[in-house]
């Protein structure tokens, strides 16, 4: 069954300001579990607004916050970055805005996020939240599930990077933590999450009894949901959103 959706823009007071975002869940009288969806390192954009109401028409209240708000409001990347043309020229501004979302920062804002998320009207605060990330979003979603064990009952991530790190705090560390059930679909030849990257996740994941499924979307680039990059794969995508719908409705 799906559900007719309400979208609208909302800030949010920060610890360091003020963030934008997109807010969408059933029209229909709720209250609605609570999803936090993590947008990838391009930002809110409408291709974040359809994802998100397609999101909320499963029965979800859904935020979708700038995470790079202290950076400025959306959008921070110009549409005419998003060719094959331009890649270098992207990467560049990735290169400034990914790292001004340092772990510390993030250890205050996502608790935040699941904060504002709870005390909206729609929002059934008495269950666990749902989270889903991509690109950049996957890392954040597991670390604030580790943070959070208790509020956070569900992990999805696609085309996740930076899973494992030569840091002492690498998200693959941190599975003993977490307590919600945790799905990665990871992208083919990813640089960002290699394949024995992959492994590693996986073996870490065994041993500190997580609930990890990982799975590869074979032939699918990084930012394969995304149908406004270069990297779209229609059939990664679709089996995307299969695979979000379920792990999200298997409580």
């Amino acid at each position: 069954m799906t559900h007719a959706v309400s979208l609208e823009h909302v800030d949010l007071a920060m610890p360091d300001g003020t963030c934008d975002a997109y807010l969408a869940h059933p029209t229909a009288a709720g209250p609605w579990p609570g999803v936090l969806f993590i947008m990838d390192a391009i930002g809110l954009r409408p291709r974040i607004a359809d994802m998100v109401e397609r999101v909320a028409s499963w029965g979800y209240a859904v935020l979708a916050p700038n995470t790079f708000y202290r950076v400025g409001r959306q959008p921070l990347v110009d549409p005419a970055l998003l060719t094959v043309e331009r890649q270098a020229d992207r990467m560049a501004l990735f290169g400034t805005l990914i790292p001004s979302l340092t772990t510390a920062l993030w250890a205050v804002d996502g608790p935040a996020y699941l904060e504002h998320l709870a005390d909206l009207a729609v929002t059934d605060a008495g269950l666990p939240f749902r989270v889903v990330g991509y690109c950049m979003g996957g890392r954040l979603g597991l670390t604030l599930a580790a943070a959070l064990p208790e509020r956070v009952g569900v992990v999805a991530g696609f085309h996740p990077g930076g899973l494992v790190t030569d840091a002492a705090e690498s998200p693959h560390t941190v599975l003993d933590r977490v307590r919600g059930r945790v799905y990665f679909g990871y992208a083919d030849n990813d640089g960002s999450m290699s394949a024995d990257a992959q492994a590693t996740m996986a073996s870490a994941a065994t041993a500190a009894g997580c609930d990890l499924t990982g799975e590869l979307y074979a032939g699918a680039a990084h930012g394969f949901t995304m149908a406004d990059l270069p990297a779209y794969n229609a059939a990664a995508e679709a089996r995307h959103w299969r695979e979000l719908e379920r792990v999200f409705a298997a409580r």
